[in-house]
């Protein structure tokens, strides 16, 4: 048996986690399921929160982790592989592993996603931004 068992649980009593620095950008999220969290496993899930404004946030980065979108509420563009995709409440966006990506608010409300990555916990998603990125 693996460990993991059934979980609910309510967004607004998940602690608010948040970025706001040059390198990662402005972004704030609540980790929802998250193996080193909660008792579940294989699926890592959130809700991240970008404020308006038109910058990217998070800035644009990569990991070896599949992610895909739902947006829950707002309006916004998302930047996969060089190409800007424009999303608003309703749409998934699919994010392949070693990928390129951000996003943008491009609204005047609060730009709303639920993200989730093929991942056992949160704690194993390695974000690396281009300042960063190494060649080879």
């Amino acid at each position: 048996m693996d460990g993991s068992k059934p979980v609910v649980l309510h967004e607004q009593d998940r602690d608010l986690e948040s970025w706001d620095d040059p390198t990662r950008g402005p972004v704030q999220w609540r980790t929802l399921l998250s193996g080193d969290r909660t008792p579940t496993n294989a699926l890592t899930m959130g809700v991240a929160e970008l404020p308006p404004g038109g910058r990217q946030s998070p800035r644009i980065h990569w990991h070896a982790h599949v992610e895909a979108y739902y947006v829950l509420s707002g309006e916004g563009v998302v930047a996969i592989a060089g190409v800007e995709h424009p999303v608003r409440a309703g749409s998934a966006v699919f994010v392949p592993g070693d990928t390129e990506h951000g996003a943008a608010n491009t609204g005047s409300e609060t730009l709303r996603i639920l993200y989730v990555f093929a991942a056992d916990s949160f704690d194993e998603i390695e974000y690396e931004f281009p300042t960063v990125r190494s060649a080879g």
